[in-house]
């Protein structure tokens, strides 16, 4: 392993509210392990309060990446999102995967009543727009498992690196006639752009290379996402479901 390479850390959750499917973790399958000079580390977590956060900082702990990449479902919602605010409140309208539904209590007692995103939301939101692909800046991740995990990883890494939480749409697999849904691979080319913006961040933070010119990890990871590896990302900790194949 070439400890020297940078990388990012991208996470997704597993189904829950009796879904067999979560956007985000085909999103994780679909990921190639490399994208240029970044290595992408790869972490499925539970829909747990508790665990999810536990898991998640275990990794970043471990791993060192330049910055976190978390992705979540907001069902309902036709546009990605990527959040800009963090509330220190866990509130759920149903008991997460482990049966556990809090009300009212904070992520982190003692912090504050919210923290903010360090990932470059307004390149990332124009970047999206300019393809084509809906997208929307929201302040309000919700009371459940994602902000949670938003507000805890925020609250443990203090600024040191880019990090920060967005939001897919349903996927037209999943069934919702009724609701706003996006297709998948335009949710895969939706976070290749944004792997993409946040390579440029983690680059014109170092002070002693200049800025390479990257070629855009958009496109090389849509071209690789037809051939997915069966494998698993590191960090992996529920079985594999049927991913939904993508054919460029």
């Amino acid at each position: 392993m070439n400890h020297n390479r940078k990388s990012i850390l991208v996470t997704a959750f597993e189904p829950f509210d009796g879904e067999k499917l979560n956007p985000t973790e085909n999103v994780l399958h679909c990921l190639p392990d490399a994208a240029e000079e970044f290595t992408i580390r790869k972490l499925l977590l539970p829909v747990e309060f508790r665990r999810s956060l536990e898991l998640a900082v275990a990794a970043v702990d471990e791993l060192s990446p330049d910055a976190v990449i978390m992705l979540g479902q907001a069902g309902g919602r036709s546009a990605v999102t990527p959040e800009s605010t963090a509330r220190n409140e866990m509130n759920a309208r149903i008991p997460d995967n482990a049966g556990y539904r809090p009300e009212h209590l904070p992520v982190v007692k003692g912090g504050p009543p919210a923290l903010y995103s360090t990932l470059p939301l307004e390149a990332i939101n124009q970047a999206l727009n300019d393809r084509g692909i809906p997208c929307e800046i929201s302040d309000d991740a919700g009371t459940y498992v994602c902000n949670a995990l938003f507000y805890g990883m925020l609250d443990h890494l203090d600024g040191k690196i880019p990090a920060g939480f967005i939001h897919v749409p349903y996927i037209r697999e999943q069934g919702h006639r009724d609701k706003p849904f996006m297709e998948s691979d335009i949710i895969l080319q939706a976070v290749g752009t944004v792997l993409h913006c946040i390579t440029q961040i983690v680059y014109s933070a170092e002070t002693v290379h200049p800025e390479p010119e990257l070629p855009d990890l958009a496109l090389r990871i849509y071209r690789k996402a037809g051939r997915p590896r069966v494998r698993k990302p590191t960090g992996f900790i529920v079985p594999w479901a049927v991913p939904v194949r993508v054919n460029w």
